[in-house]
């Protein structure tokens, strides 16, 4: 029962680990797809935000007003009722494509 106990915990801790692997990385595709579409590029702002993101992450982009805000969310590994989610709001840029 102690060994048990002990493997719970350890499994539990790594889940912990990972998700906060996992959510850092949310929190740097959402900045990274706010910046470039806050630039116009709104294809690479997705591109990127993929590369960056943890797997199986949807990345959405709305804009609201002058405003682009990008939003991140993920599952957490090993922890499967944890949903992770980031947002990055960045300022359009004068001139950028709308």
């Amino acid at each position: 029962m102690a060994l048990a106990t002990v493997i719970v915990a350890i499994v539990l801790c790594i889940g912990a680990l990972l998700a906060a692997s996992a959510q850092v990385r949310c929190v740097d595709a959402a900045r990274e797809a706010a910046r470039l579409a806050a630039r116009g590029d709104e294809a690479n702002a997705h591109a990127a935000a993929r590369r960056v993101a943890p797997p199986a992450a949807d990345i959405s982009l709305r804009t609201e007003g002058t405003y682009v805000i990008a939003r991140v969310t993920a599952p957490a590994p090993l922890l499967p009722l944890l949903t992770l989610h980031a947002d990055a709001v960045a300022t359009r840029e004068p001139g950028a494509a709308q």
